[in-house]
């Protein structure tokens, strides 16, 4: 079997009214999505997504006529261009799916089976008031999450840290409550500076008294010595990594200690083979494996199926915010959004590779792609 093509559509879903995304200070008007499929002489053919794939072109070549099944080659193939260029995971996940097909397996079971569902936390993704977090969260818990996290805009804490307050006062223990800083990095243009250890601690002190599972990139990624203390302290678990772009970067976070929760995203970060490498070392050393899914439902995909491989946990990622992030809206790609069973969790699919079903405009665009 050999890869004969590789087709990359590049599809965008408009958004009105805008999506108002905490780490972003531009609206988001429109919703992006990269599809790669790579195809073979045997006419199987595989299905990814994730970051835009932009001037992959230059690179086509170093995949054309390759056994597609050689996963661990094409990892490393793409490990040396992403230095050179963008992140070009959406394509492993495509070989992954394809080889899922050639098996008849579903990946999770590839990476080990070790469990066939995971619990999904609602992952808020708007600033909102105390008062409309509160009440989203109820409105959360009726749809069946068993737990939620909320972002708190660093330049604006105190509001931030009144909504998580709120939102437990409303809930009680009904819901685990995790809360993201954005910290890690900034978007594009984006100079402004983050938190200090101190500051982070203080944020950190006050959360762990409202009872909040786990602190999500409190400080720059690289901070690592600065991470290790925060977690040190031993008040609240810290969570990170999910944009980390290199196996050595994530390595060396777990030879800091800097974090509970490992959480690098398999189609932004550093892939799904080695994601699941990730996993293993964080769950051997009694860490935990719960990666950023915060793309669209076939990244939430990819990543279902390395944390259930594994046996991550214990929650993934399920972005969902309504009315400004919905499934619908999330996952505009499928012929139909991922959703919770009625416990709460995301499913693996039995069906062989990701179990990605596209909807009929995306399969137009990919048949059109050059």
């Amino acid at each position: 079997m050999r890869i004969t093509r590789i087709r990359i559509a590049r599809l965008e879903h408009p958004l009105d009214p805008p999506f108002y995304a905490a780490w972003d200070p531009v609206p988001r008007r429109s919703f992006a999505a990269t599809l790669v499929r790579v195809e073979t002489d045997e006419g199987v053919t595989g299905v990814g997504s994730g970051d835009t794939m932009d001037g992959f072109g230059a690179f086509e070549h170093l995949f054309l006529g390759e056994d597609p099944l050689r996963i661990a080659r094409h990892v490393r193939a793409i490990e040396t261009i992403n230095l050179h260029a963008g992140r070009y995971w959406p394509l492993e996940a495509a070989l992954w799916d394809l080889i899922g097909k050639v098996t008849g397996l579903p990946v999770a079971t590839l990476f080990g089976g070790a469990l066939e569902a995971i619990p999904a936390y609602a992952s808020t993704g708007e600033r909102r008031s105390p008062e409309a977090r509160a009440e989203s969260a109820l409105a959360i818990r009726e749809t069946g999450f068993r737990a939620m996290k909320i972002r708190i805009d660093r330049h604006h804490l105190a509001e931030g840290l009144a909504a998580v307050r709120a939102t437990r006062e409303a809930v009680g223990d009904t819901l685990d409550l995790m809360v993201d800083l954005n910290a890690a990095w900034r978007m594009a243009g984006d100079t402004s500076g983050g938190l200090d250890v101190v500051s982070a601690r203080r944020v950190a002190d006050e959360l762990a008294d409202l009872g909040v599972l786990w602190l999500e990139e409190p400080l720059d990624g690289a901070d690592l010595r600065g991470l290790a203390s925060l977690r040190a302290g031993g008040r609240i678990r810290i969570a990170g990594g999910e944009m980390t772009r290199s196996l050595p970067e994530v390595l060396a976070a777990i030879d800091a200690d800097a974090f509970d929760v490992h959480q690098p995203d398999a189609v932004l970060a550093v892939g799904m083979l080695r994601a699941r490498t990730v996993a293993e070392l964080a769950l051997a050393r009694n860490r935990w494996f719960s990666p950023h899914t915060w793309t669209n439902g076939i990244g939430v995909l990819a990543n279902l199926h390395v944390a259930a491989g594994v046996g991550g946990g214990p929650y993934l990622e399920y972005p969902y915010d309504p009315p400004g992030w919905t499934p619908e809206r999330r996952d505009f790609m499928l012929a139909a959004p991922l959703g919770i069973d009625g416990e709460g969790r995301l499913v693996v699919p039995r069906s062989p590779g990701l179990g990605i079903e596209l909807s009929s405009e995306s399969v137009r665009a990919l048949d059109a792609a050059p």
